[in-house]
Order: structure tokens, then sequence, then C-alpha cells
């Protein structure tokens, strides 16, 4: 079920974003609403073995988009999110994440 769901938030995601181009707001809104179900509406994740993004590094939240999009970090969820955001997809939504409060 949690694969399935991923899935069409994923297919959402990659058909919404040439509308969305023009508003990096309404494309990091769009992502984080596909991250949610595993990481939390604010970025804190309810189940012990999904790590929290709220309070992140930028850095290191861009570089493990990365390493799950080229497979250097596998995660089969992750991977298949991963490749359906744009360079500056990752860019954003791990700035949004950074600029979270942690809990």
């Amino acid at each position: 079920m949690r694969l399935a769901l991923l899935t069409l938030l994923a297919l959402g995601l990659a058909c919404a974003q040439p509308a969305l181009a023009q508003s990096s707001s309404d494309v990091v809104d769009l992502i984080a609403e596909a991250c949610a179900p595993c990481h939390g509406d604010a970025g804190i994740a309810k189940a012990a073995d999904v790590p929290h993004l709220a309070g992140q590094q930028k850095l290191y939240l861009y570089n493990q988009l990365r390493a799950f999009r080229t497979g250097k970090r596998p995660h089969k969820e992750m991977l298949y999110m991963s490749r359906q955001m744009t360079d500056a997809d990752m860019r954003a939504i791990a700035d949004y994440y950074a600029s979270l409060p942690p809990r």
C-alpha cells in the first residue's frame, strides 16, 4: 500500500512539474506533499525507521537526494522519488526542509 501511494504521488509530481515550473514554491509544496506520508507534514517522521527532514543541513539533504537518484544510497522508494525531481527541485526541497524547525 505504501509503495502504491508513493507511486501515485510521484506520478502526480512528474505530471504536474511542467505546469508548475513558473513557481518554485508550488513545486516545493507538491514535493513536500509527496514526502509527507513517510517523512511527516512538517518533516518530522512518525515511524522510528524514517528520518526526520526538518532542520537538517541543506547540503546534506541535497546530497542524499542525489545519492538516492544515482543508486549510491540504495532505497527503492527514494530512488523512484528522487528520479522524478530535477536538480533544481532537489535544491528547493532541501532548502525547504532545512528551513523548518527541528523537533
